[in-house]
């Protein structure tokens, strides 16, 4: 069946042979070959340009389809699997890259089309808006866990570490100057939490060397509990205290 193209030109061979699948209305998987491969050839017999370099991918083409109509009259051939093989296998996947890309291509002209009838203007918002930072609710913080609570659990645990001390050695006088601060211990409980992003306030304070790490330790976890990036939850009363990291 002839077909008249009047299409002055196309990107490639390729192009073409997608127009005259879309003209046609052809399954891209199932081209009846002979059909197309005449189309084929009368577009070409028509083109007047001169270029080679144009001509020639056109041409090679052109053998590529003149080979799959003679591949299409042998016998079927079978691979090592047992499946026929389809001579036109290759030419729809070349078919099917190229359709792919063209369609990328219309989209990226789209939206380069958009993207040039967009204004922009330097951010206007006023600081005091900027900066607003949503209050926190640090009942939602700290749950069914009152601050008593916490403070028994805390106790508790320095009760464990005067009975650590040894009698005997306790005795001895030492000058010792403990420097550390609370935004240095902030610093140590997020670096803990994260790497434990859910662990015990026992086990956080068992790290500590004194009771004055272990105050400092608290006060820093309750200024974290204020900041919202911890959250921590008693399961049962007199229990060990979960926290959690809200980074």
């Amino acid at each position: 069946m002839a077909l008249s193209v009047k299409i002055e030109s196309f990107e490639g061979p390729l192009d073409l042979l997608l127009h005259l699948i879309d003209v046609n209305k052809f399954n891209i998987f199932d081209i009846p070959i002979v059909e197309i491969t005449e189309q084929y050839m009368a577009y070409l017999d028509s083109m007047e340009t001169k270029d080679l370099n144009v001509m020639s991918e056109f041409l090679v083409m052109a053998a590529t389809l003149l080979e799959i109509k003679a591949k299409m009259l042998l016998p079927v051939q079978v691979n090592e699997d047992g499946e026929e093989v389809d001579p036109r296998e290759e030419l729809v996947q070349k078919l099917l890259e190229y359709k792919m890309y063209k369609y990328m291509s219309y989209e990226l002209r789209e939206r380069l089309s958009l993207s040039g009838k967009a204004l922009y203007k330097p951010p206007t918002i006023p600081k005091e808006v900027s900066e607003y930072e949503e209050p926190l609710d640090l009942e939602e913080l700290v749950g069914d866990l009152t601050l008593s609570q916490l403070n028994m659990v805390f106790q508790s645990l320095m009760r464990r570490q005067t009975e650590k001390i040894d009698p005997i050695r306790s005795k001895f006088g030492r000058i010792e100057q403990e420097e550390v601060s609370l935004d240095e211990k902030m610093e140590y409980i997020r670096a803990y939490a994260d790497a434990n992003p859910t662990f015990l306030f026992s086990s956080l304070l068992e790290g500590q060397k004194g009771k004055f790490q272990m105050v400092v330790t608290f006060l820093a976890m309750l200024e974290l509990m204020k900041t919202g990036e911890l959250l921590v939850k008693q399961e049962h009363l007199f229990g060990d205290i979960r926290i959690t990291s809200q980074r």
